[in-house]
This record gives structure tokens, sequence and C-alpha cells, in this order.
């Protein structure tokens, strides 16, 4: 017989037999304490800003014990080292989840003690109704991502008082707690909350486009499709550094209810959402639909004349007494039918930079009703799809070329005990990939002017990248690079289609850690990229001053005062005589530590299946697709670095370090055939020289890799960091050994070029 969920459950958690619940010490500075647990993996922030009334409480949840994820109808379970696949409706597998786990709670007066956070993905719609799927699925990300935390705080704005709940599972608390009651780090250095971005910004939709989408949307409304339909589009930009500290920034410069924050793996969710998109207590629910924004005035005369014209508008009160009636139909399929009321109407709520028209409203859920009947009754928003829902869901999938993913889905908590707040996932960002992307929308209906549209999804968009601009005023408005002797912006520099370094990977690099503006090893470095070339291109090398040049790429993007990754590159062109056609390249970008070290102190390796044998090691070429492919390979089976092999068994490197293998006060370098001496390989050889160990360069095979006492890994970037285990079996671990080597290497001087 198939196993169940609820077996996975039974044999892999158990029960929760009750949580422990008790009032800390007022937690003044709730934000540094949510910094503690930003960096882990299902870590849940919801915070509330604001004078709403449902701006209440900050809700902290860490350290799940289980994680709920769905792509389509592959349910993704796991709890500590065991994990499940199963096949199931999302809504399904929360109900049976929710049924599961179900607990009285013994202090009803808090919001959750135990339960789920996450998100609802917008496309979950399809397992709701029946909809046309032409939608383009390229950010690959969970539909659903839930997490149930070992530990919930939760701040009481109102009554100013501060709770944490632990839930108890088979009569053992899931968590200490201890390290969240401690109370907050304030003292974290703000570089760890740092974040960059070039501030270029790239639409989805060129605009003959979107003027055509909004033509074709009018037309549905003349022909009695609908009367109002959604139409968004989608924004990208770079993005490095801290997502917590992008949330940071702009809860303090803006604050609003519904702004969360989740860690989920592989990307992290910023929402600064101020719409509640349904909530449960008990058998009493409520939605909260915003219709109609204005901005707010720079004078007091004006801020009430802006607000005056919100009141007064026709047209915004239309659109949200029809969707109202929409969701009052919505509540009538769930709630007692005498119970839905419109408990206030045409609210408006005072906010940083805006002023939105709300309405409340109320019902009582049937008795035969659960928290997952509610759901789909309402999913998603009436608000933010258009009227009748349904046709506009489906006028929306044909409009938009991209899948929504979080945007207009839903974000916040379930819990075990039949209560439930999720706000509408607008204003919100998903950071992926280095990129941070978000979309934004507007109701278009029959007198829209699609210019005007347009151009006000533009100015949207650049509003939720306001804090990126004030956070960037050292960074420049558009990255630039180096390139045959001038700066060009990044997106404008281009190699020749004919050039033989695109064309074959004919054409070499150099890696180089600039701290505060002091290039690490230049001489070491420049000294391999011109032995490189020599050999490569058999040309006079570059007559220049590569210390000058990195300095203007440093300076030109504003990365003086911190540590940047600059790259030089060399393409070989189509001429074989002067004029040369050679492409020279720098390129240079903030280095962000990566988050397996700070999380792990080390990378775990896997070795890659596939030896590498080829002279070409024995330069840094642009033919770097097997270690990019190992690396990816890696990543994939759950490492952080892929342990790259030499054909006779016998370990070389991993696909970007080099490794030095330590037993006793002996030194072990693996050697393989055309293998490039790393730069940085050369300066921790020379510290374990130092130090007084003796070097032996020798075969090593995987074994002699469990068997050491330390592996340390190093590269220019990362300088030395301590390998922590090997296709999942932990290794020899020795992390005051590197930091003592990355002091040593520190405090010499760094040569110039």
């Amino acid at each position: 017989m198939a196993q169940t969920i609820e077996n996975w459950l039974n044999h892999h958690i158990g029960r929760i037999t009750g949580v422990h619940t008790k009032q800390i010490r007022p937690v003044d500075a709730f934000m540094d304490l949510a910094v503690q647990a930003a960096d882990t993996c299902g870590t849940v922030a919801l915070m509330s800003g604001g004078e709403s009334d449902s701006a209440r409480f900050h809700l902290l949840a860490a350290k799940p014990w289980l994680t709920v994820k769905a792509h389509g109808r592959e349910i993704f379970l796991s709890a500590g080292k065991a994990s499940a696949v199963f096949e199931a409706d999302p809504f399904e597998a929360i109900e049976r989840l929710l049924d599961y786990f179900a607990i009285t709670p013994k202090t009803p007066h808090l919001p959750v003690t135990s339960g789920l956070f996450g998100y609802f993905s917008y496309d979950l719609k399809d397992f709701i109704e029946k909809l046309p799927r032409t939608a383009v699925n390229d950010l690959s990300l969970p539909h659903l991502c839930l997490y149930a935390p070992s530990v919930i705080v939760i701040y009481d704005r109102q009554e100013k008082c501060t709770w944490q709940c632990i839930p108890e599972i088979n009569g053992r608390p899931a968590a200490s707690g201890r390290e969240l009651s401690k109370g907050a780090d304030a003292g974290r250095r703000k570089t760890e909350l740092s974040f960059a971005s070039t501030g270029d910004l790239h639409a989805g939709m060129v605009k003959p486009a979107y003027l055509a989408a909004v033509a074709a949307i009018k037309e549905y409304i003349v022909s009695g499709h609908i009367y109002q339909a959604n139409l968004a589009q989608r924004f990208e930009t770079d993005f490095h550094g801290s997502p917590f500290g992008f949330f940071k920034t702009l809860f303090e410069a803006a604050p609003a209810p519904f702004y969360a924050y989740i860690h989920a793996g592989d990307h992290h969710v910023v929402s600064t959402s101020p719409e509640r998109f349904v909530r449960q207590a008990r058998k009493q629910v409520e939605t909260r639909p915003i219709k109609g924004t204005r901005p707010r005035g720079r004078s007091a005369h004006e801020d009430q004349a802006m607000r005056k014209a919100l009141v007064e508008s026709a047209k915004d009160e239309a659109e949200l007494s029809m969707i109202v009636d929409l969701l009052r139909n919505d509540f009538g399929r769930v709630c007692r039918a005498e119970s839905v009321l419109v408990a206030e109407h045409k609210r408006v709520e005072s906010y940083v930079n805006v002023f939105h028209l709300i309405s409340i409203v109320t019902g009582e859920l049937r008795d035969d009703m659960k928290t997952v009947d509610l759901i789909k009754a309402v999913f998603p928003g009436g608000s933010i799809t258009g009227c009748p829902r349904i046709r506009a869901m489906e006028i929306i999938d044909e409009m938009e070329p991209c899948q929504r993913h979080i945007y207009t889905g839903a974000i916040g908590y379930i819990s075990f005990h039949q209560t439930m707040d999720l706000s509408i996932a607008i204003r919100t960002a998903t950071i992926t990939g280095e990129k941070l992307i978000f979309s934004v929308g507007g109701g278009i209906v029959h007198d829209s002017d699609a210019e005007d549209e347009y151009q006000e999804t533009l100015h949207k968009g650049r509003s939720l990248i306001t804090a990126l601009a004030a956070e960037n005023q050292k960074q420049p408005a558009k990255m630039h690079v180096w390139r045959n002797g001038r700066l060009e912006p990044f997106d404008a520099a281009a190699v020749p289609i004919s050039d033989l370094g695109l064309q074959y990977g004919f054409g070499f690099f150099e890696t180089i850690r600039v701290a505060e503006g002091r290039p690490e090893f230049l001489t070491e470095h420049v000294r391999r990229f011109n032995h490189a070339w020599k050999h490569l291109f058999q040309t006079r090398v570059p007559d220049v001053t590569w210390a000058d040049i990195i300095a203007r790429v440093i300076r030109k993007n504003r990365l003086s005062e911190i540590t940047a990754a600059v790259k030089l590159m060399a393409t070989r062109g189509t001429r074989s005589h002067p004029p040369y056609d050679h492409q020279l390249v720098v390129t240079a970008r903030p280095y962000v530590r990566r988050p397996a070290i700070s999380e792990n102190g080390g990378l775990s390796l896997a070795a890659y299946p596939y030896p590498r044998q080829t002279p070409l090691a024995d330069f840094k070429t642009m033919n770097y697709l097997y270690y990019y492919l190992a690396g990816k390979w890696a990543a994939e089976n759950g490492a952080d670095e892929a342990l790259i092999m030499n054909p006779d068994g016998s370990v070389s490197e991993t696909n970007t370090a080099n490794i030095f293998v330590i037993k006793g006060e002996t030194v072990y370098c693996p050697v393989s055939s055309h293998v490039l001496e790393g730069v940085m390989q050369k300066q921790v050889r020379d510290s374990f020289a130092q130090m007084g160990y003796l070097i032996k360069d020798q075969p090593v095979y995987p074994a002699d890799l469990l068997s050491a006492d330390t592996l340390v890994l190093t590269n220019s970037l990362i300088r030395a960091v301590p390998a922590t285990s090997l296709d999942g079996k932990p290794l020899g671990f020795n992390p005051e050994l590197c930091r003592q080597i990355c002091r040593q290497i520190s405090s010499q001087d760094i040569p110039d070029c």
C-alpha cells in the first residue's frame, strides 16, 4: 500500500502534545531579534507598522520542525533528515496537515501558537478552477512554501508585551528557544545587512506589448466578458547582499500592516503589502479589500486635498463596491448567509506615502466548513484579479507572458487551532539568483487610458526600489566595465559575434579580490595572465598598468569601501596581425561571502563522477563549461563544491578552489597533470611552511580526505576555508587553522604591479 502523508508524519514526527507558552521579558527591539534569525532557512518574520487596527502584532517564526513545499501536485515534506515526496492537490495536503496537527490552545488571546508560516503563489488558482495555462513558469520556484516553526515570538504592539510559543511534540519541546529569548544582538555589524544593486530596472514587457494588452482587455470589456481585469508586468534588477537588510530598510522607511520576510532557502520573499487577504479567528472571518490610492501631499493643505479627492472619487468607489460585492459572494459560499456583512465601507487609511480606500467584509464560517474551504472560496483575492474573477484570470493568463508566482498570491500563517491571517502579496519582491524580481499591476476598466496605465506601472516599479536607490547612494546608476581602453555601461559592452572567445572559449581570465580598493596579490595575478597571453595568443602582452585600470573600475562602480571581486578577461579576436581585435575586459562586483561559510563554517563537497583531463587546465581559460557543470551538479546533489578527480581516481581540486590535506604536521598537496597553481594556493602554501608544516606534493585519494585532520580550500575570493563533508560523510574540521591562515595572509604586504 502506498505511503500516506499521515503515515509519514506519524513515523517521522508524531503528534503535537501541547504548546509551551510564556510571556518573556519585553523585546523593545523586535527587529534586532529578527536579525538574529534572518539568515536561517525557514525563518518567517511578519511585522506590522502604522496605526491601522489590523497592524497589532509582530510575529517571528524560526527553526522549522517541518517544511512543506509544492511544485504543482508534487508535495515535498521534510523534517530533520527525513523527507518524502507525495502526489496530491496542494490544498488537500494542507487540509490533511491541519487535521493531523490540530490542537486546542490554552492561550486563546494569542493569534497563533503553532502552525504553518509562508506563502501561497497566485498560480495555485489552477487547483481551484479549470483555467488555461499558457504563461511560462520561468522562475521554477515552489507554488507553496510553508514552515512549521519550533519557536514563535509574538510582540503585541497594543499591550506592549512579548510572548514565546514552543510546540511540544511527543511530549518534548521542539526547541529550547533560548537563542531567541536571550534578546537581540544589536551589535550585529551594519555591513552584514548591506545590499546593493545596479539600479537598472528591466521591464518584462516592451511598451507596445503592454499598450496592446490594455487595448485587448478593453475590447473584452466592451464585448461583455468582464468589468475589469488587473494587468501586471514584471520588473527585475540585480541584487547583492542581505535580503533582510532590504526588508529592514523598507519597513523603517514606510511601515504598513503586513510586512513579511521569508527565507525560503534558494530564494527570499520581501513583502510590504498593506492589504489583508483573509483573517480567521475560530468562526469569525474577515477580508479588507483596497481599491483607490492617492499620494500624500507635501503640505497639510495638499494632504487634505488628496484625501478629499480619494473620498469623492466616483471611479474608486465604483471599483471598491464591485470588489466588495465579489467578496460578499465569496464569503456567502462558506459562511452563514445572514452573517456576511460589510462592516465598514470606504474607510480612508493613512500611510507614510499614500492614502488607501478600504472596506471591511466579515462573516461567520459555517460549521461544516474548514480553514482550507475558506481559502479556496476567496483565492486569489478579487481585488487583484478583476471581475468576474474566473474570466478575468483567463484574460490575465492570455495577456501576461510569465506566471505571477508570489505576486498576488498570499503570505502569512495558518495555525493548527483555527486561526489564520494572510495578506495579499502585492508590493512584494522575490530575490533569487542575484536578481530582485517584482510585479506591479493596475485595474483596467473601460475608460482606462493605455499610456497612463503604462506610465503608472513604471512609477510603481520605481517606487518599490526607492530603498535600493537610497541604499546605493554609494553605487553608480549603472555598473560599468572597462573594455579595450574605455569605461562602458555594463549592459552596453559587447563582444563581436565573430570573436573566437565567444565561438570557442578562446580566452582566459583572472579573478582578483580587491579589499577597500587594494587588489590582493596583483603582481602574481598579472604574471599568470601574461603567461597565458604569451602561450595562447602568441603576441606581446598588453602594455597597460592594471592597477590603474582596476582603480578606475572600482571608483566608477563606487566599490572603494567594500570588498569587490574583479575579473580580468581576454578573448582572442579574429585577426592574426595588427591592428588586433582582441577583447580586454575588466569587471567588478561586490563580493558577498557564501552563505554556507557563514552558516556552516565551511563548504561541503561531493565527488564529481566525470574526471577531468585537458591540457587547457594549465590556464584559466574561458572554456570553463566543465567546471560550471561540476558546480551545478554539486548544488543539485546538496553540496557546495564539486570535488574534481583525475582520470586515475586521485583528487585534483574543486570546481572553484585548490585543496590542502592536513594530517598531523604534514600538508599534502594533490598532484595533477595540467592544473594551474592558484595565486592564493601559493600564499597559503607559504603560510603553512612558515607555521612549520612539512609540505608534500603527491597523489591524494578520497580515502585520504576522509582520514585527514582537516581539509583547507583556497581561492582568491574565499582565501582559506575548511571543508565540512565529502559525499555526506563528515570531514576533520579545524576552522581556527583557516582563521590563522587568513590572518597571516591579511598581515602580509600586498604587492602592487
